[in-house]
């Protein structure tokens, strides 16, 4: 069993994620895999390079600096989508290697994927559904907390708890970035659960609930 966990900046799904790790669950980290795939896949690394040039590698290094400039900067002629071209290569290559590394085999087309799927097998990411991967996943957990409480956990991780009004800002503007509708049924995750994690209630509990939920849907 595929399970999507999602969650926007600061609602602590990282750390629930890690939580279940803890316990002896398999948890695929969609951004820490997916810098994996850049540094060791040669076939993804030839597509970004024919998308942004020879120096998007640098002595064998994903050349982060440039390929951020490329992609949030306008190309000459003003031509844009340099981030869409970029997950164009990265999301396809992260979907083929959840599907490796968890077992699961798809017998269709992964728009109408038919799934098999043993083990329970966490996917942490919080472009899930932009990404596309909701659509291997048999169950979807969405982590949330109030807004407040989001900025203040992420001054206190990304700004060592720094919390002047330029950086509340910051925060504030990643938030409202990241924002996007969220389904609440797709083909192959019927079953979504609402997480609130406002700090009430301490992470174990969270993961027990997350289980809990799991064992009677």
């Amino acid at each position: 069993m595929l399970i999507g966990l999602t969650g926007g900046i600061g609602s602590g799904k990282s750390t629930i994620a890690k939580e279940l790790s803890r316990r002896g669950f398999a948890v695929y980290d969609c951004d820490r895999e997916a810098k994996r795939i850049i540094a060791e896949n040669p076939v993804v690394q030839q597509q970004i390079i024919a998308l942004f040039g020879e120096e998007a590698f640098v002595d064998g290094e994903y050349n982060t600096q440039y390929i951020s400039k490329c992609v949030f900067s306008p190309p000459p002629g003003g031509a844009g989508g340099g981030l869409q071209a970029l997950n164009a290569i990265i999301h396809p290559a992260v979907k083929e290697d959840i599907l490796q590394r968890s077992g699961l085999t798809a017998t269709r087309s992964y728009s109408n994927a038919v799934l098999q799927a043993k083990p329970v097998f966490f996917i942490e990411s919080a472009i899930l559904y932009e990404a596309g991967l909701d659509e291997l996943c048999d169950r979807i957990i969405i982590v949330d907390a109030p807004e407040d409480i989001r900025i203040a956990r992420t001054i206190a991780r990304d700004y060592h708890g720094d919390a002047t009004p330029e950086n509340i800002n910051k925060v504030r503007a990643r938030i409202r970035a990241q924002q996007h509708p969220i389904p609440f049924t797709s083909p192959l995750s019927p079953f979504t659960f609402h997480l609130t994690n406002d700090g009430s209630v301490s992470i174990s509990d969270l993961a027990d609930t997350i289980l809990n939920w799991l064992q009677k849907s």
